[in-house]
């Protein structure tokens, strides 16, 4: 049975002794502090990496069309040099659980890092929030702002911090949009009201998600309505790496002069500043132990390092540690579980690769007529079928239609055929044979479909040829 680590209980309690949880307690506003750090700026270039793989490819061409584009009218899904067609959409599914396995290789390695440093609900939280200390000051500022009453000076100040989320979240609809509807030609249609009303909800209806989520309801999607939070701690274990504070070293916490003999008095290295707290964006004091609303963003790693700084101690009273090390015993990097997420991911990854790029160009779909066989004017038994060839490539091919399994068939009907870039081509196939060849009433016959530039490029589909009762 795995080991859980220990949560220490930080709910307030009541006057009568007994922990009381409020369903409906109204959210009390977070006001983070400005701070810098190693962490911070590398948050910063993750960030800004993301902002521009998000923004920058809808503008990339590819050819004379978008270089990335879901094009669900058509049933096409560009991704630069690859079409998917619905077809394909096996390889979603295998996307997505590679995707949920490397989350949980990466939250069993080193925890929600995910969350603190490319989770979009983070990323775009930290440019709201940037936006607001730009508007309207640093911490301290904006509390004193808001205690203030109704002027024009805070008018103008919540008017442009609004106006930036407004438009940071305007932008973000229009790319989103701009993966499914050209985004060259999104822009011109809605300015000059062409567009038709399922792009006005959606650029809208992303532009207000965005301004809630990371404008208004910040920490509540990461603590009531993301799952991830909840479920972490079965993926845990005293080696996964955490955020957490070092009892042995800060306690006990105490306001001190910087040269004092703080040991003396029986003092840790804490200085009690809540500085962990305020550059917080969920609110949580780090001091009281390991908490499901800790994103691992490394905030007050920056912030008590700073201080560390100020008061000449070392380094590292809040840092990036796991439970074995903070107990003094060894942190085991290989164990079983993460080595068996690890295999499991490389083999698939690599199945989903081989998959991707060795899949058919071409799909073919046969389909046998409902009268089951006639006989025609020479005596011979005839089967028709319905033959659908469709050219996923992303350029004309021309196709050469073959049929095997059983001998002495004659095939009747068009047997090359040209298909554009896209084009399902359908055409009737008759197929004949004389009726001492049959060998019995129901046969197995296999129609193949090639490339006649390159025979790589083919597709099998089993059918059957059905004639009369073999005596």
């Amino acid at each position: 049975m795995t080991e859980q680590i220990p949560v220490k209980d930080v709910t307030p309690k009541a006057n009568n002794g007994k922990n009381t949880v409020d369903l409906y307690a109204s959210r009390e506003k977070i006001y983070t502090k400005a701070f810098t750090g190693i962490f911070r700026n590398l948050r910063m270039v993750g960030g800004a990496f993301l902002f521009l793989l998000y923004f920058g490819t809808a503008w990339i061409n590819w050819g004379d069309r978008q270089a990335v584009l879901w094009d669900l009218p058509e049933r096409k899904f560009y991704i630069f040099g690859m079409t998917i067609w619905p077809q394909d959409f096996m390889l979603l599914s295998w996307l997505l659980i590679i995707c949920a396995f490397g989350l949980f290789f990466i939250t069993v390695f080193a925890g929600r890092v995910w969350c603190g440093y490319t989770c979009p609900q983070s990323v775009w939280t930290w440019i709201f929030m940037w936006c607001e200390k730009v508007t309207e000051g640093d911490r301290n500022q904006r509390m004193k702002l808001d205690k203030q009453p109704m002027s024009l000076q805070k008018l103008l100040r919540k008017s442009a911090k609004h106006s930036l989320w407004i438009l940071i979240g305007l932008v973000t609809g229009l790319t989103f949009v701009g993966y499914f509807t050209p985004v060259r030609d999104l822009i011109p249609s809605l300015l000059s009201g062409e567009a038709d009303s399922y792009a006005y909800f959606w650029v809208g209806f992303f532009t207000l998600a965005t301004y809630g989520n990371a404008g208004w309801l910040r920490e509540n999607v990461c603590i009531y309505m993301c799952p991830y939070g909840r479920f972490q701690s079965v993926m845990f274990d005293k080696d996964t790496l955490i955020v957490s504070y070092d009892t042995r070293r800060g306690e006990s916490r105490g306001a001190r002069k910087k040269d004092a003999d703080y040991k003396a008095q029986g003092l840790g290295d804490c200085i009690d500043c809540k500085m962990c707290v305020h550059v917080c964006p969920t609110g949580i004091d780090i001091r009281d132990g390991l908490q499901f609303e800790c994103i691992t963003c490394a905030a007050c790693i920056d912030a008590c390092d700073s201080i560390m700084d100020k008061m000449g101690y070392p380094r590292g009273l809040i840092s990036y540690t796991t439970e074995h090390n903070l107990s003094g015993q060894k942190t085991h990097l290989l164990r079983p579980r993460l080595i068996g997420y690890a295999i499991a991911l490389l083999a698939m990854m690599s199945l989903f690769g081989y998959a991707v790029f060795n899949r058919s160009l071409v799909e073919l779909d046969v389909l046998k007529d409902r009268v089951l066989y006639r006989e025609n004017e020479e005596g011979r038994i005839e089967n028709v079928y319905n033959v659908k060839i469709m050219n996923k490539a992303q350029r004309a091919q021309t196709f050469v239609i073959e049929v095997s399994g059983l001998e002495g068939l004659h095939y009747e009907g068009k047997r090359e055929i040209t298909a554009a870039e896209g084009e399902v081509f359908s055409l009737p196939v008759e197929l004949s044979i004389d009726p001492d060849k049959l060998p019995s009433s129901t046969n197995e016959i296999v129609f193949t479909v090639k490339a006649v530039d390159d025979p790589s490029i083919q597709s099998d589909s089993d059918s059957r040829f059905i004639g009369p009762s073999v005596r």
